[in-house]
């Protein structure tokens, strides 16, 4: 094998967050310019376009965070028959357990090569037609646009990126390569969810002014400041990789790596950012929402400013389209809900508010997702006091099918066939980064207080606290 565990010194960082300008979201200082700052405020770069295998050939794929979610993004790709043939994950035990798996299968170790930093893989791995990404947030954008760049069709993990400028730069360099990406948020495969999609595009609902999501998340620390102290980095463990383009700080056992990195706000996006990409998703999509106008955080606890807070609840205003007219989107989490009292039909009909879920309000109708994934949906027509599963309401049953179904396998696979030609992914940067960007506006607004008022079409809030949210630090040696 092929491995680079070696630490390396922790390198002096720069970071970018200052006041927006048009695309960029910062200023011109001397840190940026020298990086190579084009005119949109992207790094500039020559495109490299993307490989397609054919249908019965199999990929090349570089794995890029392997255990986690990881393993389950890059397992059902290895058992259709797809080559992985680079593993890249800062713990090296996780490295360890894949190449095990992967032996298991039958499969010739010494064409895999491992790595704990993902620069060093793209690097040396010039063989590889796709990537996954499935690291903590703040990697994201820096792994898969690097990758991009290089021609490689990209899966990367919800929420696909962590700031609104990585947002914008991702698309530019997916379109610019013209490679395939797609977004995990793995409930968008579901055939119940896809069904529910296309009840609401129908407009059957009437008018829809008013959408409620929560979630239980989260159920790792937020609402806390970050520990004191250091602990010595574990043998297996790459520090310094796994901060990659973060603020240098020291290890502390247990308080980000493997799961707790979440609530951070140098590395993850709480959460909103966490589950917005699942249970906003149906809204969304549904409704064909678009640009936020408007957001504020109307209720909190455990702000502080190290992690986001323990709960809130985001106010959010998506502008008219289409004909449509605006939606108003409250965002609940930390076990926050929505009042039983908007909602009759679903307390007679489910006997309480789901853990999880969305509610959709039109002027002819309501419907309620009882999960993360909008996979399952009761409806409750105007007059009605009771909610039917959408499934079986008579009133939607001769909605026509518009939408494609997707592949057996899931999204996982939908992605696989796109890279050879096959189809194209549902959760590619058309969907992916309009709903991110609305999702980390909410973000912001849980950390700036009032109200927000958000141009998408320029990038500024006009509030420079708010607009120094919207582009990452990046530690020097860690520039994509």
């Amino acid at each position: 094998m092929s491995q680079s565990f070696n630490r390396r010194e922790f390198m002096a960082g720069a970071t970018f967050a200052t006041a927006s300008l048009a695309l960029s979201g910062c200023l011109k200082t001397t840190a940026a310019v020298s990086s190579g700052l084009s005119a949109t405020g992207f790094p500039s770069f020559n495109p490299v376009k993307a490989r397609f295998r054919k249908p019965g050939e199999a990929l090349n794929i570089g794995v890029i965070g392997v255990g986690g979610k990881g393993w389950s993004d890059w397992t059902p790709m290895f058992e259709n028959g797809e080559n992985i043939v680079a593993l890249c994950d800062v713990d090296r035990n996780t490295v360890d357990r894949a190449l095990a798996a992967i032996a298991k299968k039958g499969k010739d170790l010494s064409q895999v090569k491992c790595y704990s930093d993902y620069r060093k893989m793209l690097d040396e791995c010039k063989n590889l037609d796709a990537v996954t990404v499935s690291t903590p947030d703040h990697t994201h954008a820096p792994a898969a646009i690097r990758a991009m760049k290089q021609g490689c069709h990209a899966y990367v993990q919800k929420p696909l990126v962590r700031t609104i400028w990585e947002a914008h730069y991702f698309e530019q360099v997916a379109k610019a390569c013209g490679v395939v990406t797609q977004m995990g948020n793995q409930g968008s495969s579901a055939d119940g969810f896809r069904r529910n999609v296309e009840i609401l595009q129908s407009g059957i609902l009437g008018k829809v002014t008013e959408v409620h999501v929560w979630t239980n998340r989260p159920v790792w620390p937020q609402g806390i400041a970050r520990p004191e102290g250091s602990d010595p980095v574990p043998a297996n463990l790459d520090w310094d990789s796994w901060l990659g383009t973060a603020p240098e700080r020291p290890y502390k056992t247990k308080a980000y790596h493997t799961f707790n990195w979440r609530g951070f706000f140098d590395f993850g996006t709480g959460a909103f950012g966490d589950m917005a990409c699942h249970t906003m998703n149906l809204p969304f999509r549904g409704l064909k929402l678009g640009e936020v106008i408007s957001a504020e955080c109307t209720q909190v606890e455990g702000k502080n400013k190290d992690t986001y807070p323990s709960k809130s609840m985001v106010k959010m205003t998506y502008a008219a389209r289409q004909g449509m007219p605006e939606v108003t989107l409250f965002w609940y989490d930390g076990k926050l809900k929505p009042s039983p009292e908007i909602m009759p039909q679903v307390i007679a009909s489910l006997g309480e508010v789901p853990n999880t879920g969305c509610l959709i309000l039109g002027d002819k109708g309501m419907m309620v997702s009882t999960n993360d994934y909008g996979q399952e949906a009761y409806v409750a027509m105007k007059g009605e006091k009771k909610m039917k599963a959408a499934s079986k309401h008579e009133a939607l049953l001769a909605i026509p099918q518009a939408l494609p179904r997707c592949c057996k396998g899931g999204q996982y696979l939908e992605f696989v066939n796109a890279c050879k030609g096959e189809g194209k992914c549902f959760s590619d940067v058309d969907h992916s980064v309009p709903i991110l960007e609305g999702m980390l506006v909410g973000c912001i607004a849980q950390q700036v207080p009032g109200k927000l008022m958000w141009n998408s079409s320029k990038q500024t809030f006009g509030n420079p606290a708010a607009d120094a949210m919207l582009r990452p630090y990046i530690r020097r040696g860690w520039e994509f």
